[in-house]
């Protein structure tokens, strides 16, 4: 192993500091009141989605100092950031009234062939279902969709703490895992599924029932931990009913959401598809509500961010990684997965020639199981945090709070990985 560069050893640190940033969120917020002078930037910088956006920058002017104006804009332009491209533009139209209508009306059918009380039903759906459904719609859609349907129904009332946490735990590792359905909707599946030629039916034999399995698990567990809490949403998913949108108009943002999900990975493709997307909006005001642009752009921020100081940490990941056996590996990309965009752990090791098979899918569903665990371990997440904040104190999600109500979901996803 080579000596890190100057460069890569600060990429390092700041890495580290900006994780320590996500943990730490809550004290801007303080520094907010406690300093109102000054408020706006603490609040920008006790902002999670900010974070990695800002340390990023940090990086690039210390790259601009030490290697000059060439290299840094080289470094740059070797990043791929389609991934967060994406990301906002799926957000945006998977939040749009008209597929929330569309997915609401789906899961309500559904519903009403479950033996249980509407209310249970609902939640168990929204955190079964439709992070399933990720695997077809892609990963940050169904987390798009599930945020917003939580947070106009479960949310809409006030519900415990325990409650709010543990739904988001679940809803996180349930995205995350839910994705193995298929080989293109899971950022860590996605980075390694063409090169070692993982098709639909190997990723559903070897990894896609056994997170199935999980997901259900994981969402009837806390719909029997919080059965008493859940019978308003039945009502309130009753009350969305008087807002309704022309299924025309519904039929054309789903031909919308198809053609951005198919060409996922030429963003000229779909970056064209969202302007024509948001003249048709313009065309029919009167049956849209507000677009969630600027969460939508708050998230993708984020996830460049991510890319950017990513890119310097390759150094003393693949070493580290490399040095594992298969079930190490399992275990150990669990738990870096935490620190670490689950998608860059796998990326790391399709680099990487002569790996066993029994090695590649203890990587790829290690970084699936841990992708719950804080905000920063799954591309989507940081879009569910965007879309529920609000609902929790301070209009901040703890990530020690989420770090704990992730662990026994994230369980089941090691049992059901290891035991089945």
């Amino acid at each position: 192993m080579t000596a890190p560069t100057l460069i890569q050893i600060i990429g390092a640190a700041l890495f580290a500091v900006a994780v320590l940033h996500t943990f730490s969120t809550k004290l801007f917020e303080r520094l907010a009141h406690a300093q109102p002078r000054h408020a706006g930037m603490w609040h920008l910088l006790g902002e999670v989605e900010v974070v990695f956006g800002f340390w990023a920058m940090v990086l690039m002017l210390f790259m601009f100092a030490v290697d000059g104006n060439e290299k840094a804009t080289a470094y740059l332009d070797s990043r791929n950031f389609t991934e967060p491209m994406f990301v906002f533009v799926i957000m945006v139209i998977a939040g749009t009234r008209a597929i929330l209508q569309f997915a609401g009306t789906l899961v309500r059918q559904v519903a009403s062939f479950l033996p249980l009380p509407r209310g249970m039903g609902l939640y168990f759906l929204v955190l079964s279902m439709v992070p399933l459904l990720g695997s077809f719609i892609t990963e940050p859609a169904a987390m798009t969709l599930a945020a917003l349907m939580l947070r106009e129904s479960l949310f809409a009332r006030d519900v415990s703490r325990a409650l709010k946490y543990t739904t988001l735990g679940v809803l996180f590792v349930n995205v995350s895992i839910g994705g193995t359905l298929t080989p293109f909707a899971a950022p860590p599946v996605l980075m390694v599924a063409a090169k070692w030629n993982w098709d639909l039916w190997f990723m559903i034999s070897e990894l896609g029932w056994k997170a199935a399995i999980a997901v259900f698990v994981n969402a009837g567990c806390a719909m029997l931990l919080f059965r008493g809490e859940l019978g308003h949403m039945a009502n309130a998913h009753a009350e969305v009913e008087e807002a309704r949108v022309s299924w025309p108009v519904v039929i054309v943002h789903l031909l919308f959401l198809l053609g951005v999900v198919v060409f996922a990975h030429h963003p000229a493709v779909f970056m064209g598809l969202f302007l024509f997307f948001m003249g048709f909006v313009t065309a029919y005001a009167r049956q849209q509500e507000r677009l969630i642009l600027r969460e939508g752009l708050l998230v993708a921020f984020f996830l460049a961010g991510l890319v950017v100081l990513g890119g310097q940490q390759q150094w003393w990941l693949q070493p580290l990684l490399l040095g594992m056996d298969a079930n190490t590996v399992y275990f150990g990309a669990t738990a870096l997965t935490a620190i670490t965009d689950n998608a860059a752990l796998t990326y790391l090791g399709s680099l990487v020639e002569g790996l066993t098979d029994e090695f590649k899918l203890a990587l790829v569903a290690g970084a699936v199981t841990g992708g719950g665990l804080t905000v920063i371990a799954n591309a989507p997440n940081p879009a569910g945090v965007s879309i529920l904040r609000g609902k929790f104190s301070d209009n901040t999600v703890n990530p020690l709070g989420l770090l704990i109500a992730a662990l026994p979901p994230t369980l089941v996803a090691v049992l059901a990985f290891r035991l089945l």
